[in-house]
């Protein structure tokens, strides 16, 4: 944000900021892949919960574990493909048009973010598993879906005018 209103004065004066948009664009990686693994624990990625929302016990658990390892799936096929992108800038040099700045840091953002994920993920299948084995356990590892209404009344105590 400091930058951006650095640039904006500096071309109120004539003077922009050299590369600021290409480099712009290359932070974008950092915004974008960075945090799925951290939504990823506390369950704000968006999802379907109209069949999951309706069971409970050991098989909520097993459909849990089993979206899960689709999604390891898929998060594995993207890690491969976005490292080949990676992998050809930094083996071709590749760089921006205009100021030359190198691409391959943000593409290596890109598998690296993937692999955290996939990691986040490995922990939340051991975690369905483990209450799929064991219903009874506290979940760890797993993050807990709640309601809208649940949801509000957490947000609602937290300010102050709850319980």
């Amino acid at each position: 944000m400091l930058v951006t209103t650095c640039q904006i004065f500096c071309r109120l004066a004539g003077y922009p900021i050299p590369g600021f948009l290409e480099a712009s664009e290359q932070a974008i990686a950092v915004f974008a892949f960075l945090g799925v693994a951290y939504a990823q624990r506390y369950g704000a990625h968006i999802r379907m919960d109209m069949i999951i929302g309706a069971t409970h016990g050991r098989l909520r658990w097993l459909l849990e574990a089993i979206g899960t390892l689709l999604a390891m799936l898929l998060i594995a096929v993207l890690i491969r493909y976005s490292w080949n992108f990676f992998y050809d800038a930094w083996e071709v040099g590749d760089t921006t048009y205009d100021y030359g700045i190198p691409t391959w840091p943000s593409k290596f953002l890109v598998p690296f973010a993937f692999s955290i994920w996939f990691v986040r993920l490995t922990l939340q299948l051991i975690g369905f598993l483990r209450l799929f084995l064991w219903p009874k356990a506290d979940p760890v590892a797993v993050p807990i879906i709640k309601s809208a209404a649940e949801h509000a009344e957490d947000e609602a105590s937290s300010a102050g005018g709850g319980k």
